[in-house]
């Protein structure tokens, strides 16, 4: 029977039977793989988008208005019924604004229409007579405007109005906040009430001027609503974050999604009756959050200096946007750590998603089930975004700090750039090619390829000027290109409607840095190492090390096979150990030298060896100190021009043939005792050891000298014999050793 494999696996076993066949080498060159996806943010896109499968695409165009901002906080916006003109709500003075947007000069300017008692205008709606209703906070007032002037307003038993829904041209529900509930209006009996300044609390009164309550929730805060077609209505809540949905006529709420610590900032009804929810999980609120210091005092004003040169404190929260079939569960279509989101918007297939606390302008690609980032706005926020209903494909984006607006435009072509955040490296590296493993709808010759490099990690000083690369055979390069941290730019010609591009890899040769020595013993003379079977190890290859680029070297496993090996006693004979590492993994050779104390030449013992060992026979060697020499430099695969060397001056090694002598030798009897003293000393080597061996059998040896230190040439042995081991003995044989092994005996009488 054939196997058949996909060329996926193919390609995955070919590889393996490739690294196999290597056994271990590894390249010099090293591969930084590109996502866009990650490595490039929303405010350095324009006219491109990238994609959770790590891909640079068109997309559309976020420009930005220019114009005197109406209002320190710019909170929600309306179609105003005529083209190119919207309603606008603004703290902290509770005013709104007509605003007249040019798309052709991308400017913008502002009426005001009123200014109401309160801070915030958070809700704002225009009825399809023209007339404006209105919330705002704190004070919870609706308030009804027609013709620029305010002709309606009841303040509600509540904190905020957060969201107002038109369920037809006479009703209006009314969303609030401590405590949560919805209000039902009757928009032709509160016009008749006129303006009212006090609060009412009384349900009667209320409801006499067509003000009923349409349901409650134990949440504190109703924070946003929608409609379903089939007329039930959809509610989310803040702190808790919770979905909710209300029989069309109102009552007890059933719950569709529970949450803990989080806002619903924003709910998107299809018309098969799917629902998409924003929610931005943190402790804080969302006027807290999108609202500077009125007045800072002297220390905020210290850390709003400092954070516009630090990028500003992140957001420590994170955002999902959910999906609920009409007939489903919920599910997750994405989420973003340390970003906020503010407003939904559909565009076709995509799902448009405004947030951040970085100027982040979000999206999700609902066929394909890929996340998006945007081109981004400068300003931190973006705290809503409407589609504009006299232009297909065109949305307008709120944003505050600072306050403004952007157009967003899928039709409008422009240059499309994009540009990455800075890239480590790892090191100081010569730079090679930048190849991606495809281009799709484009052909090289309309892609630009721009990198600057730095050596430092600052992300403003000490970098380059952009410089373009040059394409040749598939990927893009410059030669002589050199830096730790590289960015690149992208440009594409507007044309390019459909233009994709694959992931990326910047191929780089870090700097060659010299050889190290991490280790040096001199073991103990007269031992031989057994080094292991020349046979090669077998060579095993797991599924982890092939996906992660790890496999062991072969000099680590020849390392580890020689901790392994035996020891044996082995007269005359010396071993040496070391252990050798280059910073960049290179190949590495080793000679190792010794030299006479006095003379000038060296002796190679071993020359350009790849084992980490030497044993040598020093029998035919004189007497004396040797000075010993280690040098390690680099071979295959690094070219010979670039090979690196260091040498380094090892331990000494002393050669030691000669016994040491005995200056004086002695026994006698103290009372229960036999008191034998060992006096000696040696040329060259320390002494080891003293040992008695008594003509009766007893044999004993001591290593500790009568001062207590073994540090010299020169020392004293002190036996004390118990009288009842040896008193049948009529003499001893003293031996007295030195540290290379030699000895020399004298027998003493008793």
């Amino acid at each position: 029977m054939a196997l058949s494999l996909p060329v996926g696996g193919r390609r995955l076993l070919t590889c393996f039977f490739a690294v196999a066949a290597l056994a271990g080498a590894e390249p010099l060159s090293k591969r930084t793989d590109l996502d866009f996806f990650a490595e490039v943010p929303s405010r350095d896109l324009k006219g491109l988008a990238t994609r959770s499968d790590g891909r640079l695409v068109a997309g559309p165009s976020l420009s930005e208005l220019r114009g005197p901002a109406p209002a320190d906080l710019l909170w929600t916006i309306a179609p105003a019924g005529e083209p190119d003109r919207w309603l606008l709500g603004t703290g902290p003075d509770a005013k709104i604004f007509e605003v007249t947007v040019d798309r052709g000069a991308l400017t913008y300017s502002t009426r005001e229409i009123i200014k109401l008692e309160g801070s915030h205008v958070f809700a704002l709606k225009r009825l399809p007579g023209g007339s404006i209703l209105a919330g705002t906070s704190p004070g919870s007032a609706i308030s009804l405007i027609n013709d620029d002037k305010l002709v309606a307003r009841i303040p509600l038993p509540a904190d905020s109005i957060f969201d107002i829904l038109l369920l037809d041209g006479r009703t209006a529900l009314v969303a609030t906040g401590n405590p949560g509930r919805i209000y039902r209006v009757s928009l032709s009996e509160f016009a008749a009430a006129g303006v009212i300044t006090e609060r009412i609390t009384d349900k009667a009164e209320l409801e006499s001027h067509g003000i009923t309550l349409f349901g409650e929730i134990r949440d504190r805060n109703v924070r946003r609503l929608a409609r379903f077609p089939d007329g039930r209505v959809v509610a989310g809540s803040a702190p808790r974050g919770n979905i909710y949905v209300f029989p069309e006529l109102g009552g007890a709420p059933s719950i569709l999604q529970e949450n803990r610590d989080a806002e619903v900032t924003d709910l998107l009804v299809q018309p098969n009756g799917d629902l998409y929810a924003a929610l931005t999980f943190t402790a804080q609120a969302s006027e807290m959050r999108m609202a500077p210091p009125q007045k800072p005092t002297k220390d905020e004003a210290e850390a709003l200096f400092t954070s516009a040169f630090s990028g500003g404190e992140r957001f420590s929260g994170r955002a999902s946007v959910i999906w609920i079939p009409w007939n489903g569960f919920p599910e997750t279509l994405t989420s973003r750590g340390n970003t906020a989101v503010y407003g939904l918007a559909r565009q076709q297939d995509t799902l448009l998603i405004a947030g951040g606390e970085q100027g982040e302008l979000l999206g999700f690609d609902l066929a394909q089930r890929l996340s998006l980032t945007f081109a981004g706005s400068p300003s931190s926020q973006l705290n809503g975004i409407a589609a504009d209903p006299n232009h297909a494909d065109s949305f307008l984006v709120l944003h505050n700090n600072a306050p403004g607006f952007a157009l967003l435009d899928f039709n409008t072509r422009v240059a499309r750039t994009a540009e990455t955040r800075r890239l480590d490296l790892g090191g100081p590296a010569r730079i090679g090619a930048l190849r991606f493993d495809r281009l799709r709808h484009l052909e090289p010759g309309q892609l630009s390829v721009e990198i600057r490099t730095s050596n430092g990690s600052d992300a403003v000083e000490g970098w380059s000027a952009w410089t373009a690369l040059r394409h040749h055979d598939g990927g893009w390069a410059l030669p002589d290109l050199r830096g730790r941290f590289v960015r690149f730019r992208f440009s594409l010609p507007a044309s390019a409607t459909e233009a994709q591009l694959d992931k990326a890899a910047l191929f780089s040769l870090p700097q060659n840095r010299r050889p190290q020595l991490q280790d040096f013993r001199v073991l103990s003379p007269n031992f031989a190492i057994v080094p292991p079977s020349d046979s090669p190890m077998p060579f095993t290859t797991t599924l982890g090390q092939l996906m992660q680029g790890s496999r062991e070297r072969d000099a680590d496993r020849r390392r580890s096979a020689l901790l392994s090996s035996a020891v044996l006693p082995s007269p005359g004979m010396q071993a040496v150990f070391w252990t050798a590492g280059d910073p960049d993994g290179d190949t590495l050779v080793t000679s190792f030298s010794i030299r006479r104390d006095g003379e000038d030449s060296w002796t190679d013992l071993v020359v350009d060896t790849p084992e980490s060992f030497v044993q040598f026979d020093t029998s035919h060697l004189p007497d004396g100190v040797y000075l010993s020499r280690l040098v390690i430099r680099e071979t295959d695969p690094r070219p010979a021009n670039e090979r690196l060397e260091a040498t380094f001056e090892t331990d000494n090694l002393v050669v030691d043939h000669t016994p040491p002598s005995l200056i004086d030798t002695t026994a006698e009897r103290r009372e229960a005792h036999v008191v034998v003293t060992v006096r000696g000393r040696d040329a060259l080597s320390l002494l080891e050891a003293a040992e008695l061996t008594f003509n009766n059998g007893f044999r004993v040896q001591s290593e500790q000298p009568s001062d207590g230190i073994r540090d010299s040439r020169e020392e004293t042995f002190v036996f004390e014999v118990p009288l009842a081991r040896v008193s049948n003995a009529t003499s001893v044989e003293v031996t007295l050793y030195d540290a290379a092994g030699n000895a020399v005996s004298r027998r003493l009488k008793l």
